[in-house]
């Protein structure tokens, strides 16, 4: 960053700090949003490709580790979809897009009938399939995988983030 750039960029943020401003995972009233995201345990969830989300998510929600003290449950279920586009005049196809999509839950350990809060999130993906060897072909989709498993856990660890910072008391 030029540093011509440094001063105005300090310029344009410093109303922030009067507006009530605060970083989602700064402190709010003694307690922090990392320190509630890291009391979730993250139910299993079926399927190879639903382990790597559950993969995912621990290791977004525990930046701690293992969590020492369970408070919060998540549960999430989760589907990856698959659609064959770029039709050949051999019918065969040269993409594939892969569609994930995961509603989730969080409720107080013990009492899975009374959620906190819930979503949706989606993301997308695609791979070339054309000229492809089979392993190869292999390796590319776990990649995607894996990306989508981390898009979503990404988001599904945002909106459970806001759900604490706009309810410091939960």
């Amino acid at each position: 960053m030029s540093s011509k750039l440094k001063p105005l960029l300090l310029l344009a943020l410093a109303p922030l700090g009067g507006c009530g401003f605060t970083p989602l995972y700064g402190q709010s009233g003694g307690s922090t949003v990392a320190a509630k995201l890291d009391t979730i345990e993250v139910q299993n969830i079926p399927e190879r490709t639903g382990q790597m989300l559950r993969l995912a998510l621990e290791t977004n929600l525990h930046a701690a580790g293992a969590p020492m003290e369970q408070l919060y449950s998540l549960a999430v279920s989760y589907g990856l979809g698959i659609a064959n586009v770029g039709e050949q005049q051999d019918s065969s196809f040269t993409r594939q897009r892969f569609t994930g999509t995961a509603h989730w839950t969080l409720s107080p350990v013990g009492t899975p009938g009374k959620p906190l809060a819930q979503g949706n999130v989606t993301t997308e993906n695609a791979l070339n399939i054309s000229d492809q060897q089979y392993f190869a072909l292999q390796l590319e989709t776990g990649t995607v995988e894996q990306q989508i498993a981390d898009q979503l856990a990404a988001q599904i660890t945002s909106q459970v983030a806001v759900y604490f910072k706009t309810h410091p008391n939960s």
